[in-house]
């Protein structure tokens, strides 16, 4: 089987390219932006001729796509996430290879449900910030191409290679940084917050599936099960070895201006958005030790969620079982020790 992989060295890229190299039936070709894609080639920019006359050329029984983008503002999120996919399904239809199309979607496209619930592929998607808008666009195009074309929602990916910069990167380096700078509190905000975990091998070993299979429309790819980011803030300070003490913020209104600010008497330590420089860091380190030689000194962290999905998120993943075959099979404890190894070594 020929498959053709977009979006190769992306957080979720990787862990497809590795699965579906491991299967000895699959020779795959790897299309991307960067240097050490097979072909490279632009989505955002290049045109559905171009990619049409590859397609001939290589004629891929699948294709999946795992490129896109979750940062920038609304124009870069649809042209990454929307044309993009547009140019593949355009470029699908023109040729002649008749290749099956895998398309890695989010939760984000449902946006908030009620607490309690599971969401199901049939659920009215409303998503709450542009980020899931130019993802659901990118679904309605696949599902209205007329190709054989399935779309995994992903839901909130994590383990081995999770982003700095996502919420449960950033509460890892929050906790190095306490841990480093013998901090014995953490104080975080906004750990009421519920989501779907789900580690991003078993995302992998989904687009696998979803490959061999003739399942079409949408797919949720999830655990099934809601976790509060306080209880994964606990789990990951227990695989850490982290002595201090993990205390929430006051959470403030909805409607309050500054939900989750630190108290304004309270130095700000750290934010998980947007850590200090070491320099800076270390200056305080040795200040605030000075300061509190009898008390341990306590980090702060801000600790948005801006996914647009509320406080609940949880996948109802029947569908996975029943068309693709497939379960979740590591568990969240295993992520996060994932995730807390490659934290612990930028020590």
């Amino acid at each position: 089987m020929r498959v053709l992989l977009i979006g190769a060295n992306g957080y979720i890229g990787r862990f497809v390219a590795d699965r579906l190299l491991a299967d000895p039936a699959v020779q795959l070709t790897a299309l991307g932006r960067g240097d050490d894609a097979d072909v490279r080639f632009d989505l955002a920019t290049g045109s559905p001729g171009a990619l049409t006359r590859f397609l001939d050329a290589v004629h891929p029984g699948v294709v999946v796509n795992c490129a896109g983008t979750t940062r920038g503002g609304a124009r870069d999120l649809t042209r990454h996430n929307t044309v993009a996919v547009a140019t593949v399904c355009e470029a699908l239809r023109r040729s002649g290879c008749g290749a099956r199309l895998v398309q890695i979607g989010c939760g984000s496209e449902y946006g908030p449900s009620q607490p309690g619930s599971s969401t199901a592929e049939d659920a009215v998607p409303r998503p709450g910030g542009p980020y899931g808008v130019s993802k659901l666009a990118a679904t309605e195009l696949v599902l209205g191409s007329g190709l054989d074309a399935v779309v995994l929602r992903v839901f909130s990916p994590v383990g081995p290679g999770t982003p700095a910069g996502s919420p449960l990167g950033r509460l890892a380096e929050a906790m190095r940084r306490a841990m480093q700078s013998g901090d014995g509190e953490l104080k975080l905000g906004g750990l009421g917050t519920q989501r779907d975990f789900i580690d991003v091998r078993d995302v992998a070993r989904a687009v696998h599936a979803a490959s061999l299979s003739a399942a079409q429309g949408v797919i949720n790819i999830g655990s099934g099960r809601a976790v509060r980011l306080r209880d994964a803030a606990g789990i990951l300070a227990r695989v850490a070895g982290y002595g201090g003490t993990l205390n929430e913020l006051d959470a403030h209104p909805p409607h309050a201006p500054h939900a989750h600010a630190p108290h304004p008497t309270t130095p700000l330590r750290t934010t998980i958005g947007h850590p200090r420089p070491d320099p800076d860091h270390d200056r305080d380190r040795d200040r605030d030790r000075d300061r509190h030689r009898d008390h341990p000194p306590t980090t702060q962290v801000a600790f948005p969620y801006p996914d647009g999905c509320g406080s609940w998120q949880q996948a109802d993943v029947r569908t996975a079982r029943d068309r693709l075959g497939w379960r979740p099979r590591i568990n969240l404890e295993e992520s996060l020790a994932d995730i807390w190894m490659e934290a612990a070594c930028r020590i």
